[in-house]
């Protein structure tokens, strides 16, 4: 594989990071090692910022001015926190997107879904940063224009928001199946959260353990990927899920 391609920003190859594409890579141990390598991340500058770039689409509302930075919820969720965690699962409805299970909430998110398909607005809180990278994670196995439609929406502004969203779409492959099984939440404020989501993926009779760890940030009221960083999402490979609270789909 070229120099380049094992260099380039993940969001920038062939289909969303947290795809299904990515986790059938994962499989495959020689492409495994190529995917750990493009986390270390660009070693270019970012691209001038765009000023007239925008994070939501016509199918999100926007949220009614707050005196919270980010703004009140894009849906109205209540129960707003600003610190805290969480150590233990939280109750989840799930539901399916295709073969691909997902939490929602009544308290926790999502609130709403776009005329594309997308789940979006999650709670101002640790469990609603959870529900929100959950979904991310699970968005990222749905149809191409469904991904780009919600990155569209999901990527605050920032100087890599034009080319995390260049990614070209992709197919997820028919023989890709993937749950969620548990999680941690690394960090979190109230205007920023860090969330590791542990997910299995098998393909061809072969199985593998990931982790996707997102950088959200509460911004329009929802929270979003931050386009700030070169890489809101990074993917590895996991021996096992030592350290992560369990999380599946009963």
């Amino acid at each position: 594989m070229a120099e380049d391609d094992t260099q380039q920003n993940p969001f920038t190859r062939p289909g969303f990071i947290v795809g299904a594409v990515v986790v059938a890579a994962l499989i495959v141990t020689a492409i495994v090692l190529t995917v750990l390598n493009l986390n270390r991340g660009n070693e270019a500058g970012p691209p001038a910022p765009d000023p007239s770039s925008s994070a939501t689409t016509s199918a999100a509302p926007t949220p009614e001015p707050s005196g919270v930075a980010g703004g009140a919820s894009v849906c109205g969720l209540g129960g707003e926190k600003l610190s805290g965690t969480v150590t233990t699962a939280p109750a989840a409805e799930w539901k399916f997107q295709d073969v691909y299970a997902y939490p929602t909430s009544t308290t926790f998110g999502p609130g709403k879904t776009a005329t594309e398909g997308y789940p979006y607005c999650f709670q101002h809180s640790p469990e609603g940063a959870l529900f929100a990278a959950a979904n991310v994670t699970i968005i990222g196995f749905g149809p191409a224009d469904q991904r780009q439609a919600f990155l569209e929406y999901a990527l605050t502004d920032g100087p890599y928001r034009d080319t995390l969203l260049s990614a070209d779409g992709a197919a997820a492959p028919s023989d890709v199946r993937a749950s969620i099984a548990g999680f941690r939440v690394l960090a979190y404020d109230g205007d920023s959260a860090r969330v590791d989501i542990a997910f299995r993926g098998s393909s061809n009779g072969q199985s593998v353990t990931g982790s996707a760890v997102y950088e959200l940030v509460w911004a329009d009221g929802d929270w979003k990927l931050d386009a700030t960083k070169s890489e809101p999402a990074r993917v590895a490979q996991l021996p096992d899920l030592s350290g992560y609270v369990s999380w599946t789909e009963e």
